[in-house]
């Protein structure tokens, strides 16, 4: 194939570097099954939980009941209306039929989102440390990412937000902020911003033309006192400003059946549907059902994951706490840790993905080094993992550093 041929645009993408990450971790795994070994993985972000019993039998259901034909490009009336009711009841946000989308995936719902509003050069306010595609689905869109960065607490720098926007409107060159992208419960960190915190984004975005992506995919796991708030809750301004991003793959274990959804302006829907109706067409139709009874079925597999996932962040973060040179603080949801390991930085290990590769060669412990997430200083790990899996790895990694 001639380089010449393949677009500029695709060029200037990189590849996920958590997928990048497991296929060297199951080479270095395969290997070390051979001796009796194994790696313990921390790298990528997915329920170690298999699929609630009563979602696989409605996904059965719906194969026996031929439930496997086209079905409307963004989703299935029923799972719409499913998902009317759940933002009504957990969010406390009013929509329609006409205000939902539900497409392959949240990251699918993403792009169709970046495709409507981006033209060249235009700009995405994008927080560090950020979830790795959403800078690459903005280049893949032929936009700008804009990066805002964060305090000691891992949150927004708000003074630097405000001078991000403000930069990008007088910048000389084409493109203007169109869309800022907020993450809470956060992947990589577990940060939850309060509703005074989310208020003030609200603000700013509004006063200055901007509309909100607002990922809450991890909006069920959430320890101690933190609470979760939606933008679009908390006046009419908001809402028309805001896309509402939400899937079925973390709270319901069910990641490998792709299916995300969005709550918007019927206008933002109406041209959602265009992208997808000339791409994927629909989502699965046997996963739409699946779906469908995960949002209106008994929910209690949810709070026993949730339970399980406190107990393992309250194990982690003691361990990793006590550990020499590293800093950490306290995730308030979601299921990851996201420690500061620049104190190993020297000679040898020089940055993040140094500390990576020489944990994975040596220790056999995969994690995501936070310079894939714009923070450099950092490293992510999951705690989707048994807790004996998460024993063993933290004594590893206990080890590791003792040594390095």
């Amino acid at each position: 194939m001639i380089p010449e041929y393949f677009s500029e645009r695709i060029l200037k993408v990189e590849e996920s570097p958590t997928f990048a990450l497991e296929r060297k971790v199951d080479e270095i795994d395969a290997r070390l099954k051979q001796e009796g070994k194994s790696v313990i993985r921390f790298g990528i972000g997915q329920p170690d939980f298999n699929t609630p019993d009563n979602i696989k039998d409605a996904g059965k259901k719906a194969i026996c009941e031929n439930r496997t034909k086209y079905t409307a490009s963004t989703g299935i009336k029923e799972l719409k209306s499913a998902i009317v009711n759940k933002f009504k009841k957990d969010n406390n946000v009013d929509y329609d039929i006409s205000n939902i989308l539900v497409g392959n995936g949240a990251k699918q719902v993403l792009d169709d989102i970046m495709r409507v509003f981006i033209n060249p050069g235009d700009r995405v306010i994008i927080p560090k440390p950020y979830w790795v595609s959403y800078s690459q689905q903005v280049i893949l869109s032929e936009g700008i990412p804009e990066f805002v960065d964060f305090k000691d607490d891992l949150k927004i720098d708000m003074e630097h937000f405000k001078y991000v926007i403000s930069k990008s409107i007088s910048s000389k060159k084409n493109g203007r902020p169109k869309l800022f992208i907020l993450n809470s419960p956060n992947n990589p960190t577990g940060v939850v911003y309060s509703r005074e915190e989310l208020e003030e984004i609200g603000r700013i975005c509004l006063e200055n033309n901007i509309y909100i992506i607002a990922d809450e995919v991890y909006e069920n796991f959430l320890y101690g006192a933190k609470k979760h708030y939606s933008m679009a809750s908390f006046r009419d301004e908001f809402k028309s400003i805001t896309i509402t991003i939400n899937a079925v793959s973390k709270s319901y274990a069910m990641t490998g059946w792709r299916i995300g959804y969005c709550g918007a302006d019927s206008r933002i829907i109406k041209q959602m549907t265009k992208v997808q109706d000339q791409s994927t067409s629909n989502p699965c139709s046997i996963a739409q059902w699946a779906a469908l009874e995960a949002l209106s079925g008994d929910q209690d597999s949810v709070e026993v994951m949730r339970k399980e996932y406190q107990k393992r962040r309250d194990y982690i973060y003691k361990r990793i706490s006590s550990i020499k040179k590293m800093e950490c603080s306290l995730p308030g949801g979601a299921f990851y840790l996201f420690p500061k390991v620049s104190g190993f930085f020297g000679v040898r290990i020089k940055n993040s993905f140094d500390f990576a590769d020489v944990l994975l060669e040596e220790a056999n412990v995969a994690v995501v080094p936070g310079g894939a997430f714009g923070a450099d200083e950092y490293v992510r790990i999951s705690y989707a993992a048994s807790m004996e899996k998460i024993k063993e790895g933290l004594d590893r990694i206990e080890e590791f550093c003792r040594n390095l």
